[in-house]
């Protein structure tokens, strides 16, 4: 199966568990059509297999992702073709730039939050704007005590990333702050806020990841498959999708108005401050 791959890695670390690792350390995880679309070719494959209960998704490096790869073109291809049913990329203007978005980031973290069986997210290191959508459509997170969480994108002129499930996952005001600021929070501090559900040792997270999963996996499928709807529709009754839609849109009408002042989509002074964050070193522990 690996075979198939070249950015992320697939496993089956334990009975019952399937396992996905990002496998781009040398670009920090940074994400790039093909990474996409691998990852969800792998939970794919292992939605259609019976033999697999929980999902892991890991990241090889020092940091889970730097978020989207700067230097990648989006461009449908022989071998990754829309999804989710988002064609059009190619049109002119805000037309083919929101068809893009509306597959290669909307449309597949969507699909993934919906994936039908649990899934459990490892995290170490830094996680930065588009690496908080390869965290947050999934069930668990696991995260090392050096895992650190940030979305800097307003520097770009833009509202923020575009799953934009920040106040869902920090609550309002945590998650204004967030944006506003660019400021990274800390994993204890995103556990407190209800976005992380345990914090452990980096030498302990993968251990820990894969017997939490193991745990899951030895529980009836159906039940937890079930439990996970109904918390997910729970969440749609309390409005999270209509959130979620009207937040990519405005998302567009940033990209929109940069395209008038700027001649791009982002504004281009804003690229600097988004490595810096990225170059940013972790506080000691």
């Amino acid at each position: 199966m690996d075979d198939e791959y070249g950015r992320v890695r697939v496993d089956r670390p334990g009975d019952g568990v399937g396992r996905v690792t990002l496998a781009r350390p040398e670009r920090r995880n940074a994400q790039d059509q093909q990474m996409l679309y691998e990852l969800d070719a792998a939970l794919s494959a292992f939605g259609d297999d019976d033999d697999v209960r929980v999902v892991v998704v890991a990241a090889d490096g020092d940091d889970f992702s730097s978020g989207h790869d700067l230097a990648a073109r989006w461009l449908p291809s022989d071998t990754e073709r829309p999804v989710t049913q988002h064609g059009g990329w190619e049109q002119p203007g805000q037309d083919g730039f929101m068809a893009i978005e509306s597959e290669v980031f909307f449309g597949l973290c969507w699909r993934w939050r919906n994936f039908p069986k649990p899934t459990i997210v490892q995290v170490q290191g830094r996680v930065i704007a588009g690496g908080l959508m390869l965290v947050w459509p999934f069930d668990v997170v696991v995260a090392a005590d050096d895992a650190l969480f940030s979305d800097p994108v307003a520097a770009f002129g833009v509202n923020g990333i575009e799953f934009f499930a920040h106040p869902w996952e920090l609550g309002a005001r945590r998650a204004k702050e967030l944006l506003f600021t660019g400021d990274p929070i800390g994993a204890e501090e995103a556990q407190a806020a209800g976005m992380v559900n345990r914090v452990v040792p980096r030498d302990e997270l993968e251990r820990t990841t894969l017997a939490l999963a193991a745990r899951i996996a030895a529980r009836p499928a159906f039940g937890v498959r079930l439990a996970k709807q109904s918390v997910n529709q729970t969440q749609d009754a309390q409005g999270f999708w209509t959130a979620l839609q009207g937040a990519f849109a405005l998302h567009h009408v940033t990209h929109a108005h940069n395209q008038l002042l700027h001649g791009a989509g982002i504004d281009p002074a804003g690229i600097e401050l988004i490595r810096a964050e990225a170059r940013r070193s972790r506080p000691p522990a």
